[in-house]
């Protein structure tokens, strides 16, 4: 591992989410000293990559991120290949789609087809959701031995509101579960008053890239049987233009 890119990569996810940090607090969230932050941010301001308000001493993510993150995604054969049957799946259940993808113990968002009703709606892609706390998430541990490995020798898992699973027990009778039945659920476990049912996606490997699901107001949960079919077709059909020769595929 290089030492200067590792300390690099860490202060761009220190700033990730909106966050504003002196040069201070990131050297505390780095537990580095102030002088190398300080020569590590200023090579990252130069780049584009990061950028300080004016007036004030604080640092947020610079134009270049997004750059770079129009790229990634214009280039992920998974978004390309949800994106239609995204659309399709929100109208046919009038609600939102996400499609994400893990890194490391979270999961990103690549794509967000908004509800079908014309309401004014944020746009999600590039947010993270805590993989456990996620049904994206779960859907794709379930298929993930690795990665669920990882989660699940962290105790106590981190708190999102008072409905996240945090016991490592809890979450593995959940991924079992999944893995037989191919669907994950989550209920207010990110977000109070949201719930989410997903799927996962396969590719050629048979491995999971990612997962799809239908985002639902906790006043409509549980969502009927109708979505819960089209969600599947939905990432069963995904799957199958990545060259999945089954949905989910069978687990020992």
């Amino acid at each position: 591992m290089i030492q200067s890119i590792d300390r690099a990569i860490r202060v761009l996810f220190a700033l990730q989410g909106a966050r504003r940090l002196t040069l201070s607090e990131l050297a505390g969230r780095l537990e580095l000293p102030p002088s190398t932050v300080h020569g590590i941010v200023r090579t990252l301001v130069a780049q584009g990559m990061v950028v300080q308000e004016h007036g004030f001493g604080r640092y947020q993510l610079g134009p270049a991120v997004l750059r770079l993150g129009s790229v990634y995604l214009d280039t992920l054969e998974l978004r390309s290949k949800a994106i239609p049957w995204a659309e399709d799946l929100a109208r046919r259940t009038g609600c939102s789609v996400r499609t994400g993808v893990l890194l490391l113990d979270d999961v990103v968002i690549i794509h967000h087809e908004p509800r079908p009703d014309g309401s004014r709606q944020m746009p999600e892609v590039g947010i993270v959701i805590p993989a456990h706390a996620s049904a994206l998430g779960k859907a794709i541990l379930a298929f993930d031995d690795e990665a669920a490995s990882r989660m699940l020798g962290a105790s106590p898992l981190r708190s999102m509101t008072g409905e996240t699973v945090t016991s490592p027990i809890d979450l593995k009778e959940q991924l079992v579960e999944i893995g037989s039945t191919g669907l994950a659920r989550e209920q207010d476990e990110a977000v109070l008053g949201e719930c989410v049912i997903a799927g996962p996606v396969f590719d050629v490997s048979g491995g999971a890239v990612g997962a799809i699901g239908l985002v639902v107001p906790s006043t409509n949960w549980p969502v009927d049987q109708a979505a819960s079919d089209a969600l599947r077709d939905a990432a069963r059909a995904i799957s199958r233009e990545l060259g999945a020769m089954s949905w989910p595929p069978a687990r020992s």
